[in-house]
């Protein structure tokens, strides 16, 4: 195992552990406030500190590592389950009427970036998680299908994909059972390069006030109202923001990792 690997899978079993536990237990209720103990800094009671409504830091952090987690994961979900059907599509009819149709609208939505796709749906029904989720997963579909597209086109030229057309199987038959298998490492890096970036977007929608909604904790929604409080009360926005930075970094390390683990040249380059 590879310490990028080890040290990726660390960082983020920490996060992801702190948002499962945060189901059951927290220090405290993360939704009650406490004006006398507002504003106090980390300490024996509060680990982070409490924020300008005495609400806990430690128990807000816990709870929205289970927001952001969430929002990602469906996030890229979405981006998996359609784009890859569209990048397996667009490589068996290459140079056909559907492959450009694909193609082209991948490029139409790479043209709108993920903040300006929620602003939109944000117009239409309302700024919260779900609209976030929504937003994130548009704008993960044709990532996904370019680089399923791109990585089905080489397998297509091979020997074995020509052994399994001369058997008569057909190209939709063909991508499921010969081509999928071989495109699913690269599709599980670039799902874990893809969850960091969904976090990182769910922060910024939060920050500006598109993610979750209050009393839902929310690690963008932290920074902002954190940002006229930075001078007086700086863990407010530190704590919060190593969150992030610890999360992405970890993502960023696991993806790494498993890029080097399951590429088959790299491990015998290293044998």
């Amino acid at each position: 195992m590879s310490r990028n690997l080890f040290l990726g899978a660390c960082l983020s079993s920490l996060v992801v552990l702190a948002a499962l536990i945060s189901f059951v237990w927290t220090p405290y209720d993360y939704s009650a406030l406490s004006i006398p103990e507002k504003l106090q800094p980390p300490n024996v009671e509060h680990w982070f500190g409490t924020d300008h409504f005495g609400r806990d830091m430690f128990s807000m952090i816990m709870v929205g590592a289970r927001t952001s987690i969430a929002v990602a994961l469906v996030a890229v979900g979405i981006g998996m389950a359609l784009g890859v059907p569209l990048g397996l599509t667009a490589a068996a009819r290459k140079g056909s009427w559907l492959d450009e149709v694909i193609m082209r609208g991948n490029d139409l939505v790479f043209a709108f970036p993920s903040l300006v796709i929620a602003i939109l749906i944000t117009a239409v029904f309302g700024a919260g998680a779900i609209n976030a989720i929504i937003a994130i997963g548009i704008f993960n579909i044709p990532v996904f299908a370019r680089i399923t597209r791109g990585a089905a086109l080489s397998l297509w030229e091979r020997e074995f994909i020509l052994a399994a057309r001369v058997s008569g199987k057909g190209a939709a038959r063909i991508s499921v059972e010969h081509i999928l298998p071989n495109v699913a490492n690269l599709l599980i890096v670039q799902g874990t390069i893809q969850f960091s970036l969904g976090i990182l977007a769910e922060a910024g929608l939060s920050y500006v006030g598109l993610g979750a909604q209050p009393p839902t904790p929310s690690w963008g929604r932290m920074l902002a109202d954190a940002q006229t409080m930075v001078s007086f009360a700086p863990h407010l926005a530190l704590i919060p923001g190593v969150a992030i930075i610890v999360t992405v970094l970890g993502l960023n390390l696991l993806g790494d990792g498993l890029r080097d683990w399951l590429d088959p040249r790299i491990r015998v380059a290293r044998a």
